[in-house]
């Protein structure tokens, strides 16, 4: 039934081998759109997983992707149809964008013939298998006559056992990059990594048993360089260049994981590209191994599924619109081509956007609607203020919180605006404690205030021996037959623990943990204090920066008078035997917990040397009795966590202690609203609890939801959205347009937090409408490998992004919405203006559909969409 197109080539070059070689380089790095960085485990971080396509709109990127990966990127029908029976997308607001989709791109002269396949198409799950078989043969003779649209496909070396071939390029690509990338998990170390990944393997692959004799011999002459690697196997398929990047592209998509850690690598060491083009050496030169070909008989296959495409257009053109063999050949060729384009395009592409728009437009109207019209009314007197992260879980507690008391909170990014490099007592590492897209220009490390650290270095050094100890014994060829006779009796009691107690046990190594690690320290804030060795960045802050830090993020969200009591509060998740435990702490603090900026800023406001320095260039005057203390929120318990707590005198500890109480009660609430949003849980009689429970317990694979279910980011004053319940699907950044008259500080939030959040929320995006290419499949399949990343099984792609269970309710039903993200702004209609003609990527995301933003003029309460092609009923609507 269907047909391959295989194109013949002969080996003449387009290009001279010198100038092809000068062009690899090239292709390479333009074929890299396809790909990310992709951050280890320890330090998993949202990651916008196609960032480098916004030169496209969202539709065309995701085209592109769908046709290459032969993977659908928009939301299935079957989640389309649970979303309409919940009430989640309107009908009239779907048949609105239906209806301006025909008009602008159905001729009128077509309209009669073409509107009643398209609305049949909507509800359509297409299947091959019920193409009839003339169809088949009537799509093959459109192709054979010329008459098919062609649209984008992958570029790829053809042979006929090429399923084989392809699972074995592929497992023999992904086994040497484990081998490369080892974070040493290994018993012995790839030699030669030194000399980078291709070099490493060229020196090897002539002995690697899992080559048959005549494959190993292909590779005998092999150029030993990898941009000749590559360079000579385009020269000998005789790409023309724009299949040549194609070519190169394919490659990198087919296990894009496995490429984002080998260009996360290469970044760290200032070599991205020289990383990625090892790769691709590597692989080309592997499937040249493989298959077996020369360029006398080498043959690309382009442009495979056209045939099918072909056949599913016709068969709805047939079903739905009557068309017979006999009327086609009626109709005029042009017309013919055009019907094809029109009905492929629909099926494919525009359908399914279609319903993503009307979902967020259904959603968008309703959020409208819930928030407030903002209020100029003088902020009434607070015992209390707490800055929180504007991670969306944060925004339930917050709510609770102001219910439950005189307390006013504020949100921001939950890395405190301080790019720093965080390092932990008596440690070798240095952890970036700020967002990916921030570079950090200074370390900060702990010092002992006691004179205690003999005993603490004794402590480290005995835990750090018995690990090592135990990792060498396992790893021993003899010494391991015995590890299980040893070891099994106490591991057996830990797992009856850990298994039918988990409060009880994982409460009691926590506290043995604690003790074992603790020590008594202090911050080294001030450059020039810290004398402990040397590093990439300078040690400590000068009070000049620190002010700049302080008080510029004090006047960003609109904290300019304070209480007696200001609680800065960073958060972590506590959870049990994850993999991805990294992407439950904050994202703004490199995939860590918050508690260090949290302490950071806390103790750099408290000085007074810093407070004159925020007077005199901020205009932000700190009361002398007030005092910041620093604090960290538990997203998985809800607790509050307080930190480095100072001697509190007078209303600063009264308001301390009613602040004490009321989180207690705000536990308790947000506890209760998280418990009942989780599956398969029946009514509780302790919320707090039953969330510890399922913190500590290790066969929990849903511990908390994490982000999932994010929607929108609300940048403005608190009036805007305060008492609304948002059910943990909005980030709230603070922001007064008052403030901030030429438009810098909406800048800042938008390129920085807005960015982030953007981030997060493609990557849920991606992780639940294509779990198996973007996502990281089930939790129970999982394999942690290389100290890197999770695999299914033991030789899958290096898999991106989020577990199924942290998107999905079952296997049938998902929990988080697949939808863009919504970015509303409090400012008048000329901020918004000059945010968009100032920041080209910003304007660029809105333009091509990568999130959609609205704003709210504060003067007349009159919103915007500024959205591309969206629906105009949200422009209508006023805030109530």
């Amino acid at each position: 039934m269907r047909q391959s197109h295989a194109v013949q080539r002969n080996t003449a070059s387009p290009l001279g081998n010198i100038q092809l070689q000068d062009r690899v380089l090239a292709w390479v790095t333009q074929a890299m759109d396809v790909v990310v960085p992709q951050w280890p485990l320890p330090v998993f971080v949202a990651r916008h997983p196609w960032m480098h396509l916004e030169h496209m709109s969202f539709a065309d990127a995701l085209s592109l992707l769908e046709d290459m990966q032969d993977v659908q990127l928009r939301p299935a029908l079957s989640v389309i149809q649970s979303a309409v029976e919940r009430g989640d997308i309107a009908l009239p607001i779907f048949e609105q964008r239906l209806r301006a989709w025909v008009d602008e791109h159905v001729p009128p002269s077509l309209t009669a013939r073409l509107e009643p396949v398209l609305r049949a198409l909507i509800w359509e799950e297409e299947s091959e298998s019920a193409v009839p078989e003339y169809v088949w043969a009537f799509a093959n003779e459109v192709v054979a006559a010329g008459e098919a649209p062609l649209s984008s496909r992958k570029v790829v070396v053809h042979s006929n056992e090429s399923g084989h071939v392809r699972s074995r390029l592929a497992q023999q690509t992904i086994k040497w990059c484990k081998l490369f990338l080892d974070a040493g998990q290994a018993g012995w170390r790839l030699p030669g990594t030194q000399d980078g990944l291709y070099k490493a393997w060229r020196h090897l692959i002539l002995r690697d048993p899992a080559l048959t004799r005549t494959e190993r011999r292909r590779l005998a002459d092999w150029p030993t360089d990898s941009v000749e690697a590559i360079a000579f196997a385009i020269k000998m398929l005789a790409l023309e260049e724009h299949e040549a990047v194609a070519y190169l592209r394919a490659h990198l998509a087919a296990l894009p994981g496995w490429v984002g850690m080998l260009s996360w690598r290469g970044r760290e060491e200032g070599c991205e590209i020289e990383l990625v083009v090892d790769y691709l050496a590597l692989r080309v030169s592997l499937e040249w191994a493989l298959y077996g070909l020369t360029g006398a008989d080498a043959a690309i296959t382009v442009n495979d599924d056209v045939t099918k495409d072909v056949a599913l257009s016709l068969a709805a053109l047939h079903r739905y619109g009557g068309m017979t063999r006999s009327s086609w050949r009626n109709v005029p060729i042009s017309t013919r081509t055009e019907l094809l384009a029109i009905v492929d395009r629909f099926r494919r592409v525009e359908r399914w956007q279609l319903w993503l728009e009307a979902w967020e437009d259904t959603q968008a109207q309703r959020m409208a609607a819930a928030c407030k019209v903002p209020t100029d009314e003088p902020a009434e007197a607070v015992a209390a203020q707490l800055l929180f992260c504007i991670d969306v879980r944060s925004e339930p507690f917050r709510r609770n919180l102001e219910a439950s008391g005189p307390f006013a909170t504020y949100g921001c990014a939950g890395f405190f605006n301080l790019p720093i490099k965080t390092r932990h007592l008596d440690c070798s590492y240095a952890h970036p404690s700020c967002p990916a897209i921030v570079t950090p220009t200074v370390e900060l490390r702990e010092s002992l205030v006691e004179p205690s650290l003999i005993a603490y270095r004794r402590r480290q050094s005995g835990i750090r021996l018995i690990g090592d100890v135990f990792k060498k014994v396992k790893q021993h060829a003899l010494a391991s037959l015995v590890l299980p006779e040893l070891s099994g009796p106490w591991f057996a009691l830990y797992s009856f623990a850990r298994t039918l107690a988990p409060s009880l046990a994982g409460g009691a190594l926590e506290r043995w943990k604690s003790k074992q690690v603790a020590a008594n320290t202090e911050l080294v804030l001030d450059k020039g204090q810290d004398d402990g060795g040397t590093g990439e960045i300078p040690l400590g802050f000068t009070v000049t920066q620190m002010a700049e830090i302080a008080g510029g993020l004090l006047r960003t969200i609109g904290l300019t008078e304070f209480a007696p009591l200001v609680v800065v509060c960073g958060h972590e998740s506590l959870t049990a035997n994850n993999a991805h435990a990294a992407a439950l702490d904050c994202g703004a603090c490199g995939g860590a917990a918050g508690r260090w900026n949290a302490r950071v800023f806390a103790a750099i406001c408290n000085r007074r040397d810093v407070r004159g320095e925020i007077v005199k260039r901020f205009g932000v005057s700190i009361p002398d009795d007030t005092v910041f203390i620093a604090a960290e929120h538990v997203t998985t318990t809800d607790e509050l966590v307080w930190l480095d707590r100072p001697e509190l005198q007078g209303a600063t500890r009264e308001a301390w202690k009613l602040l004490q109480a009321a989180a207690k009660r705000a536990q308790w609430l947000t506890a209760t609203e998280r418990i009942q949003q989780l599956p398969d849980v029946e009514p509780v009689r302790h919320p707090v609890r039953s969330a510890t429970r399922r913190a500590r317990d290790w066969s929990e694979v849903r511990p908390e939801w994490g982000l999932a279910d994010n929607r929108a980011f609300i940048v403005g004053r608190r009036s805007l959205t305060k008492g609304t319940y948002w059910g943990g699907r909005v980030f709230l950044h603070s922001y007064d347009w008052r403030l901030d008259p030429d438009g810098s500080l909406l800048a800042s939030i938008v390129a920085g937090p807005v960015t982030v959040a953007h981030w997060i929320n493609l990557q849920y995006y991606a992780s639940t409408v294509a779990p198996d290419v973007y996502g990281s499949g089930s939790k129970t399949t999982q394999t942690v490998t290389s100290g890197l990343g999770v695999m299914q099984g033991n030789g899958s792609d290096l898999l991106a992004g989020l577990p199924w269970q942290s998107v999905a309710v079952d296997d049938g039903a998902i929990y988080h919405a697949p939808l863009r993200l919504w970015v509303v702004i409090e400012a008048p209609d000329t901020a918004i203006e000059q945010l968009l003609a100032i920041d080209h990527a910003f304007c660029r995301k809105v333009e091509g559909g990568w999130l959609r933003l609205a704003s709210i003029d504060p003067l007349t309460g009159q919103w915007r969409d500024w959205s591309v092609g969206t629906s105009r009923e949200l422009a209508e609507t006023q805030a109530r």
